[in-house]
């Protein structure tokens, strides 16, 4: 069986010979991860349930859209951190596989597939009990992403 942190060694020597600053190294990811969390989810989260939840059918359809343009950046963002996070790990020398804050970060992406998923089945022929499921799931995704930027912190 690869061991992935062997397999990633060399990319990280590489990094570690670019002579990046320590910091840089140990803070560049959960920056921009936290800014993509807070920003682009929190805005995501509120217009999908803006969409949800809008009495005016053109606010309605407004937020719904947005929320359609904008879903998509946020999960290619997540996905595209995350082999930096893992690097960072490595480069850190820190184990991957013991650490809850990796374990967390893939749990986020599986369930994030799945909640696209349901997006472009067209929710089973827009079947209200699939739409209530992909709004209830994004937003405890959201909730696990807090558990996960804790976890990645401590």
């Amino acid at each position: 069986m690869i061991n992935v942190s062997e397999a990633l060694e060399p990319l990280a020597a590489w990094f570690r010979s670019l002579g990046i600053p320590q910091p840089i190294v140990e803070w560049g990811h959960p920056v921009m991860m936290g800014i993509v969390v807070v920003v682009m989810g929190s805005y995501v989260a509120w217009t999908g349930w803006r969409g949800r939840l809008a009495q005016d059918k053109d606010e309605s359809f407004n937020n719904r859209m947005s929320h359609r343009l904008l879903a998509p950046w946020m999960f290619f963002f997540l996905a595209a951190g995350y082999p930096g996070g893992v690097l960072s790990l490595v480069m850190q020398r820190h184990p991957i596989f013991e650490s809850p804050h990796f374990w967390t970060g893939s749990l986020v992406l599986i369930l994030l597939l799945i909640n696209s998923l349901l997006t472009l089945g067209g929710f089973g022929g827009d079947k209200p009990t699939l739409r209530t499921t992909h709004a209830y799931l994004g937003s405890g995704i959201l909730g696990l992403l807090v558990i996960h930027g804790v976890l990645g912190l401590i």
